[in-house]
């Protein structure tokens, strides 16, 4: 599977697309320790001091908030899911 990332996270990956491999009982949380175990630079750009994902930061499966519309990190996925981390952009 993989992950799509946007502007800095883009960046800070080297690349707007992440390949990952996962288990078949997998969770958005496991997808996003496999992200950060190939992309490392990306962890400081999504996380807080606490360690919890920034305000500003969307995490969508297909499309859609997994906070939103899911069970947030504990949301299954399958291998044809699409993953996408956005930071909020501004500008004008």
């Amino acid at each position: 599977m993989h992950w799509r990332l946007f502007a800095t996270l883009a960046e800070a990956a080297g690349s707007d697309t992440v390949c990952i491999v996962v288990g078949p009982d997998a969770t958005v949380g496991d997808a996003l320790v496999a992200l950060l175990e190939k992309a490392p630079a990306v962890e400081d750009r999504i996380y807080d001091d606490d360690g919890a994902l920034y305000d500003h930061v969307r995490l969508l499966k297909n499309g859609e908030s997994v906070f939103t519309a899911g069970d947030g990190l504990s949301e299954p996925i399958t291998p044809d899911d699409e993953l996408a981390l956005m930071p909020a952009v501004s500008g004008g």
